[in-house]
């Protein structure tokens, strides 16, 4: 069924049948953006516990991450060899805005992180009529799969990468003599998409799954280039951890899980393309 669908054969008619639904799609954006300002209404009542718990948490030696991964190299009986060092670095605000801009970022990233359970039934409530019946059958649980995913992504990003990049860069450097101190600009913009783009980054086995559906790309095609994808993802690993192979392993692993994972949806969908064209045929 199209997107687009035709009330009758004039013209007139289509282009009108078009922009209803653009203004269809402005009401579900709208209703979005007013999901955004509520959840950042939230990030604001709570802003205190949000910017010195939240997103200064791994600046802190207490940080659960570098707790439960000291205790963790311990308890395998490599002493501290996985103990994070102490965050080195001093912060400062070195503009008049500076502050209220990064508050502001804050604000609309923590609104919409909040709020993307509902964005996301917004935008799915959109296209949703564009689908045949047995392709609505095969997406129930979507809208449940799609902000798990995200979530998990999120909280992978801030327990795991965004600590190990804040930790790294802050023990980072070229000479003695040179102290690591941060505008809280860097800081946050650093932090923020870290933690949001790990979260649109677990959205990986559904993207494929979709782009398998219109056959943009093909299992064949992600075994091809597993080895490839692999290796990136190692390597990236490898320079946002510390210098050790547990480290890159704990952090790359869901990652290349989320890349078989992938795999094993295109197979899926390719074995239903066969079945469906034998019914067909």
């Amino acid at each position: 069924m199209s997107l687009f669908k035709k009330k009758s054969t004039s013209s007139e008619t289509a282009e009108m049948s078009f922009w209803d639904h653009i203004d269809e799609l402005r009401k579900h954006l709208f209703r979005s953006v007013v999901a955004i300002v509520a959840g950042g209404i939230i990030v604001f009542i709570y802003k205190d516990f949000i910017v010195k718990k939240v997103l200064m948490g791994p600046t802190h030696p207490d940080f659960p991450t570098y707790t439960y991964l000291c205790k963790f190299g311990r308890a395998l009986g490599m002493g501290d060899n996985l103990c994070l060092n102490k965050v080195n670095v001093r912060m400062q605000s070195n503009t008049v805005a500076a502050q209220f801009n990064v508050f502001l970022n804050i604000i609309l990233i923590g609104g919409f992180i909040i709020a993307f359970p509902y964005i996301f039934w917004q935008f799915w409530k959109f296209i949703k009529p564009a689908l045949k019946k047995n392709e609505l059958q095969k997406t129930n649980g979507v809208i449940f799969w799609v902000s798990f995913l995200f979530f998990i992504g999120v909280l992978f990003g801030y327990f795991v990468i965004a600590p190990y990049t804040i930790n790294f860069f802050s023990n980072f450097s070229l000479d003695e003599n040179i102290e690591n101190i941060w505008t809280i600009a860097s800081y946050f913009n650093t932090m923020m998409p870290l933690v949001l783009g790990s979260g649109l980054a677990f959205q990986l086995p559904l993207v494929l799954y979709f782009l398998a559906k219109i056959s943009v790309v093909s299992s064949s095609f992600l075994k091809k280039y597993r080895k490839h994808a692999v290796l990136i993802i190692t390597v990236v690993a490898s320079i946002i951890t510390p210098p050790d192979i547990l480290s890159t392993i704990i952090c790359s692993i869901p990652l290349i899980i989320l890349y078989e994972i992938s795999i094993l949806l295109c197979v899926r969908v390719e074995k239903d393309k066969v079945k469906e064209d034998k019914e067909w045929s």
